[in-house]
């Protein structure tokens, strides 16, 4: 069979958040024509392999495509995240870039996708299913959306070893068990364990048959301070000044965390033990009571294999049985790398330019893409914000993230997508406060003005005196 040759203006690789993002804005602020290649069989990305329980840790209202919104805007009557705004499950999220795609993408008759394909970089696309192959051109440019490279426990197995007999799962299969088992062992330190902490509470499993295998404790940021709706502008953008306050009066690095958790800023599980992880995990107090309930926590570093009789980690030893289900929660998530230039002649690489955002960064991105030309010019106004892992990352970020929002502030033009982007509901409650002044409102805007420039030039004298 002669092999087929498909073009378009621009050719993107990954139909997961990133790149159904990055489309979307394309097709609203261009004419641009696009094929959209993914290796699963409907876009969403690992959304589509993650467990049956997981959820957002950020409000529904934040994610997504700038188009059209997930969810309706609702606030949670009850249940660990009641009062604040609604968290869309896996399975939403799967179905609303499905709508995305089957209902504005395709119609347009600007977008071809290919899914069940995998991309090569000879320009060859090649069929899961038939092993039939097609060139793909890019006449402008080839947008690469699987930089993040997320990983999650269902498509990446653990990295120690597991002895025959031993039941070692990923979280997907606990909602499928038919059986009891003499307790739960749960290996990992990130989100994905701290989710099925809370679900097996919530099925009613007793805390004390639960043991946690924690490397590392993070610092949590608090799910209130990242509301969208306008009736919590004193809860988020009151964080954003209380930040750069803490940043500013902070003697040292342990200060400036002090400061950060006494205003409910940033949060742990365990008060007593100092985090040495952050990746941008969001949590409510419901959620930070349920997972305090468990205090068979292991720190005893990372897990080197599990036996029938015991967990070998790296600084010790643990029991174990073959009656004890093992959920294996240690997958990297976004693994942390050197960040490279968002647009590269013919390549554009998306990576975060606002700190944990990822579809919103897309978006920007695609607009900045759409609407300026010269790659210098571009790159100006999207340096990568780091990815997170260590608690420094949190200096870090906020350092970038003050040097985009600085820069975009200065363009009229830019400012205006900012304010109407549904994906920039920050911006968006700022210029309503600037338009419905209150006493209160002012309050909050003068703290942060006055805030914002010492507090970052601390941040940068703090990062420089740990090295």
């Amino acid at each position: 069979m002669a092999e087929r040759t498909l073009e378009a203006d621009y050719v993107i690789v990954g139909a997961g958040a990133v790149g159904m993002a990055f489309a979307d804005t394309l097709l609203t602020d261009s004419t641009a024509s696009m094929i959209l290649v993914d290796r699963r069989h409907k876009p969403g990305g690992h959304w589509n392999d993650a467990y049956p329980f997981v959820r957002l840790h950020g409000p529904s209202a934040n994610y997504g495509v700038n188009s059209r919104k997930l969810g309706s805007d609702a606030i949670d009557p009850s249940g660990l995240n009641q009062g604040l705004h609604e968290l869309a499950t896996g399975a939403e999220i799967c179905a609303y870039f499905d709508r995305v795609m089957h209902q504005r993408f395709v119609p347009s008759g600007r977008v071809t996708y290919l899914p069940l394909r995998d991309f090569g970089e000879d320009g060859f696309v090649t069929s899961r299913l038939t092993g039939e192959r097609a060139q793909v051109r890019a006449r402008r440019k080839l947008v690469d959306a699987t930089f993040s490279d997320t990983r999650i426990p269902a498509t990446h197995p653990p990295g120690y070893a597991v002895a025959d007999g031993v039941r070692c799962v990923a979280p997907n299969a606990l909602a499928h068990l038919s059986e009891p088992f003499a307790g739960f062992v749960i290996i990992g330190a990130g989100k994905t364990a701290m989710d099925t902490a809370v679900w097996l509470l919530e099925q009613g499993v007793d805390p004390d048959a639960i043991t946690w295998i924690r490397p590392r404790d993070a610092w949590l940021l608090n799910r209130r301070n990242v509301q969208p709706r306008f009736e919590f502008f004193a809860d988020t953008i009151g964080a954003f000044a209380a930040e750069m306050e803490a940043a500013r009066d902070a003697t040292s690095i342990d200060d400036l965390f002090a400061r950060l958790e006494a205003a409910q800023l940033l949060r742990r599980i365990d008060p007593a033990v100092a985090p040495t992880m952050y990746r941008c995990a969001i949590v409510s107090d419901a959620e930070l009571e349920q997972m305090r309930r468990i205090t068979r926590v292991v720190r005893l570093g990372r897990v080197s294999a599990v036996e029938a009789d015991r967990i070998v980690l790296e600084q010790g030893v643990i029991p174990t049985s073959p009656q004890h289900l093992h959920i294996d929660c240690s997958a990297d998530g976004i693994p942390k790398k050197p960040a490279v230039p968002i647009f590269q002649g013919a390549r554009i690489v998306p990576q975060i330019v606002r700190r944990c955002s990822p579809t919103f960064s897309a978006a920007l991105v695609a607009h900045l893409e759409a609407t300026l030309s010269g790659d210098a010019e571009k790159n100006a106004f999207c340096v990568p914000v780091p990815v997170a892992d260590e608690p420094l990352d949190w200096l870090r970020m906020q350092l970038a993230d003050a040097r985009n929002n600085r820069l975009w502030s200065q363009f009229a033009d830019l400012r205006r997508w900012l304010f109407r982007a549904r994906l920039d509901a920050f911006s968006g409650m700022i210029s309503r406060a600037n338009a419905e002044p209150t006493a209160a409102r002012a309050e909050i805007l003068e703290r942060y003005g006055l805030a914002i420039k010492p507090g970052l030039a601390r941040l940068s004298e703090l990062l420089s005196q740990a090295g």
